[in-house]
């Protein structure tokens, strides 16, 4: 099986989203377009797609978002992906 490519900022994403006591599970390697990042804390959870500075959604990203019946925030930075938790 191949590893899945994971943008360059995912890990100081994740680190950070884990320093703020949130459990993050990554799901890089599912493809069909399904989020990078599963995110929990308490009764709330979050999907995430992890983009660099300029990347795009995949047309598979796009479509799942699309059909998605919740919300897949897009996040690129750290200070981003804690924005989404509610977390200053």
């Amino acid at each position: 099986m191949k590893a899945a490519k994971i943008d360059l900022n995912q890990p100081e994403i994740v680190k950070a989203l884990r320093d703020a006591g949130v459990s993050v599970q990554s799901t890089a390697g599912v493809g069909k377009g399904f989020p990078d990042l599963v995110c929990a804390l308490g009764d709330d959870m979050w999907l995430m797609e992890v983009k660099g500075p300029k990347g795009k959604l995949t047309p598979d990203q796009v479509e799942f978002i699309s059909a998605w019946k919740g919300v897949v925030h897009i996040v690129r930075t750290p200070e981003e992906a804690l924005m989404v938790i509610g977390h200053d």
